[in-house]
């Protein structure tokens, strides 16, 4: 039996543990290419039922374009080839009939390692979906195996969103992941293409580009990550780096909303004097309270300041 995945809306939740269970056999079923080196066993793919498991000449299967992995590795697929080799293919492609081929809907990677590998057939399990259920299907798959970038992963969630009118809940239940996990992958999507591209070629982290996240400005995130990448910065130093950028450009919009705050009292404090005839001072304490001091210099200038003030009212 195949090693099961404990994610509970998995693979085995959407293909149906009994087309898991067939197709893990299938695969265990070690004796096949004996039987076919010696000319024993004839196969022929129209006769084979939809969701049982079988083998497919990899000529009569093609990638299907809009899954969501599309960085392909060379060494990795390499390593996999060597494996096969040896081992052969240990788990089935899924795939679906489309026309005159048949279309995989997960297991791209091991299709091209095959190739690599110079195999002329793979086991494959045949059943028939949606196009939602393919797009659905190929991204838990990529997601629990860990094979996507992260990038590739956002613009997945995306395209869940944007196409089929998924809410972040619904795709953190089909994938087996929580909520924010899904928004904070979809906020990569808002960093500068070079600094994505930076996240892609792991020459950043995933940390380093939430880290970038909290800056607008998307050339200044681009030459932060080339710092990162040229002075091999940890997370924590971007960090603190965003952070004490963001003090240095505080002070500057205080000082320019001090500025601002002091000409208005500058103006009150002159319609003051023009109005009392002497020296008057607003002292502030905050934007809201302080005092006004008026300056006499004799008691006919005082009696004359608490006669201008009692006709006030």
């Amino acid at each position: 039996m195949a090693k099961r995945t404990g994610l509970g809306k998995g693979l085995g939740a959407i293909f149906g543990d009994e087309v898991m269970e067939s197709a893990a056999e299938e695969q265990e079923m070690k004796n096949h290419s004996k039987e076919h080196a010696a000319g024993k066993t004839e196969k022929k793919e129209e006769e084979s039922e939809t969701g049982k498991g079988m083998f497919l000449k990899l000529t009569s299967i093609e990638p299907n374009h809009h899954q969501p992995r599309m960085d392909f590795r060379e060494e990795s697929l390499m390593e996999l080839a060597e494996s096969m080799k040896e081992y052969g293919v240990l788990q089935p492609l899924l795939v679906q009939k489309k026309g005159d081929f048949y279309e995989i809907i997960a297991g791209e990677r091991r299709w091209r390692a095959a190739k690599l590998a110079g195999l002329k057939e793979v086991p494959v399990v045949i059943r028939e979906y949606t196009k939602q259920q393919s797009m659905e299907i190929a991204l838990i798959e990529n997601v629990q195996r860990e094979d996507l970038n992260p990038i590739e992963e956002a613009k997945a969630y995306q395209r869940l969103m944007q196409e089929f009118g998924l809410k972040q809940e619904e795709i953190a239940a089909r994938v087996a992941k929580n909520r924010v996990t899904i928004t904070n992958s979809m906020r990569l999507l808002k960093l500068e293409k070079r600094v994505q591209d930076m996240l892609i070629d792991n020459q950043i982290t995933g940390g380093h580009a939430r880290a970038l996240l909290t800056i607008d400005d998307p050339e200044l995130q681009f030459q932060i990550a080339e710092r990162i990448v040229v002075e091999s910065l940890s997370v924590r130093e971007v960090e603190k780096l965003v952070k004490s950028m963001s003090k240095k450009k505080e002070p500057k919009e205080k000082k320019e909303e001090d500025e601002s705050i002091f000409l208005i009292f500058k103006e009150l404090e002159n319609r003051m004097k023009t109005a009392m005839g002497t020296k008057v001072s607003i002292n502030r304490k905050d934007r809201n309270k302080g005092r006004v001091e008026i300056e006499y210099y004799s008691e006919a200038e005082l009696e004359r300041i608490v006669e201008l003030i009692e006709s006030i009212r």
